[in-house]
């Protein structure tokens, strides 16, 4: 059984800085597409880090310069360093497993996901 677990999320001020984790279990990550996504209340859920089976990174437009996805095969952890954070950015941020090309725009930010995690929740405020 696949289980995503993320960790590292909170509250911090805008400029701040977190790093998230996610830790699979019963998958491994290599050669796999990966993603971080977030979703804010009452908007949809949007992709903003991705890591293809290329190690390609593709990320959100407006975090492009800020985010930072990675990946440690050997640990089975996927990270998403988050530098300069605004109050855009607050919202629950999942991590994504296995995705997979479904006819639309060729980016794994745009790929559907078999599994997912629970998400954890990012909040940026004064």
């Amino acid at each position: 059984q696949v289980q995503l677990m993320e960790s590292g999320g909170g509250s911090v001020e805008p400029g701040g800085s977190l790093t998230l984790s996610c830790v699979a279990s019963g998958y491994t990550f290599s050669s796999h597409n990966m993603a971080w996504f977030r979703q804010a209340p009452e908007k949809k859920r949007e992709g903003v880090a991705a890591i293809d089976t290329d190690g390609k990174e593709s990320y959100l437009y407006s975090v492009k310069d800020r985010f930072k996805v990675s990946q440690d095969i050997a640990k089975n952890t996927l990270y998403l360093q988050m530098n300069s954070l605004n109050p855009e950015d607050t919202g629950m941020y999942y991590c994504a497993a296995d995705g997979y090309y479904n006819g639309g725009y060729p980016s794994a930010l745009k790929y559907d996901y078999n599994y997912w995690g629970q998400g954890t929740q990012v909040t940026v405020s004064s």
